[in-house]
């Protein structure tokens, strides 16, 4: 199913068919080295465990450009443990988190990552009446974070050994975008 469309961008929900495009660009050096570490290539397995738990609260979808699977996002309603660590506490505001790649090298630097946040952002905005929007990109990854930052998102807090990433914990950024 179609969850928003804008041009030749399109993002669609995960099917269960959709595993071995995970597999391939989840076993896939180039994009490992931004998502999950190149020393953690994703088998068939791990794919169904990560990506097809029941017990997830993440709204998990595919990236299409020309109508062609290029990434995976998801989104979902940051739960009150992430909240407390953010900084958010209590607060009654409706706070997304967001997490995607491009899968397809041959896909990146053209701006399509500019595009897929910009529609995602006015997507959790618009139909799902979001608040705020937040990532957690690691802090080496300036590519990521200058899209982030040509969309609109702050750097907010600095996560300290967040994320395991090439046999290290990573520092990462807590980046944000108010509505309107």
């Amino acid at each position: 199913m179609i969850i928003l469309r804008q041009g030749d961008l399109a993002v669609r929900s995960l099917s269960v068919e959709d595993a071995s495009l995970l597999l391939k660009w989840l076993s896939d050096p180039r994009v490992l080295e931004f998502y999950e570490g190149r020393d953690r290539p994703l088998d068939l397995e791990k794919v169904q465990e990560h990506f097809y738990r029941e017990d997830s609260d993440s709204v998990r979808n595919i990236i299409l450009y020309r109508d062609e699977p290029i990434g995976y996002i998801q989104f979902y309603e940051v739960d009150a443990e992430e909240r407390e660590l953010y900084g958010y506490g209590e607060s009654q505001e409706r706070i997304f988190g967001m997490d995607q790649f491009i899968g397809e090298p041959g896909c990146w630097n053209q701006g399509i990552g500019t595009q897929l946040i910009q529609a995602m952002t006015a997507y959790l905005f618009g139909s799902l009446q979001a608040d705020r929007i937040v990532m957690d990109p690691q802090t080496w990854n300036s590519r990521a974070i200058h899209v982030y930052e040509k969309c609109g998102f702050v750097k907010k807090k600095l996560l300290p050994k967040r994320e395991w990433h090439e046999g290290a914990y990573r520092d990462c950024w807590l980046i944000e975008l108010a509505g309107i």
